[in-house]
């Protein structure tokens, strides 16, 4: 996969979760996610006490409260549809400070904000604890599709390319004097759009070629074999493990 690639999600640290290999934290992670979904929304202490397994787990890996809230905030677009739900929905209504809600809509708005937010925190810890080469040697190591993780390291990798680019197409209209205040500066605009892609284009040309000229023939070689103990699985299965017995009893009680 190359070379390591830092990425903000990322903070660096020596606690047992950075240590874990990254194809049982993947795992951990999407089996936890399922568990949560498959949790009946009515079982409202059953999504408290996986906020707690969440919580133990970020002291475990020294992510702090401030850091793991602050990147929560990907998820406002769906806060929004979700306080919109009771407005919308259809069925009993309920008065609830001189508003007409809906029952079902309520469910259903209690229902999204529970098990988004847990399973975008848990993402976010992994995303915390592992950095993204390693991630792409675990999505390799679970047997993804080659060319699905092949998409994916690009993607990662030339992301920054571009972005800097851009930077740098900023700073040259800048430069210039160039300022958009309005609709009449979007054709500078369009034509900075068209030029990047083009740039863009052309370089993935010249990436392509010199991937060729090294030998590169439709798969990316492994270079770090990574592997896991069965008590680094048992240890990683931890969260996804008592998540599994909440979810049961949640559907018994």
């Amino acid at each position: 996969m190359g070379a390591g690639h830092a990425h903000r999600l990322y903070r660096h640290g020596h606690s047992p979760v950075h240590a874990l290999p990254p194809h049982t934290k993947l795992a951990a992670v999407f089996c936890f996610v399922v568990v949560v979904v498959s949790t009946p929304r009515e079982a409202m202490w059953a999504f408290a006490l996986y906020a707690v397994l969440l919580g133990v787990v970020a002291y475990v890996a020294r992510v702090p409260a401030g850091f793991l809230l602050k990147r929560l905030l990907i998820e406002v677009p769906f806060v929004a549809f979700a306080v919109l739900m009771p407005f919308v929905a259809e069925g009993e209504r309920v008065e609830v400070l001189d508003l007409s809600l809906s029952v079902s809509g309520l469910w259903g708005a209690w229902n999204v904000l529970a098990k988004g937010t847990l399973g975008v925190a848990a993402s976010v810890l992994l995303a915390s604890t592992t950095e993204l080469r390693e991630l792409l040697l675990g999505l390799q190591r679970l047997k993804l599709p080659p060319l699905l993780v092949q998409i994916a390291s690009f993607m990662i990798r030339y992301g920054d390319v571009i972005t800097d680019e851009m930077r740098r197409m900023r700073i040259a209209r800048e430069s210039r004097g160039f300022e958009a205040r309005g609709v009449k500066h979007w054709g500078v605009l369009a034509k900075s759009a068209g030029a990047l892609f083009i740039r863009s284009y052309e370089r993935g040309e010249r990436v392509h070629l010199a991937m060729v000229s090294r030998g590169y023939a439709g798969s990316m070689p492994v270079i770090d074999e990574v592997t896991a103990s069965r008590a680094q699985w048992t240890y990683a299965f931890a969260l996804p493990g008592a998540a599994l017995l909440v979810c049961m009893l949640g559907w018994m009680l």
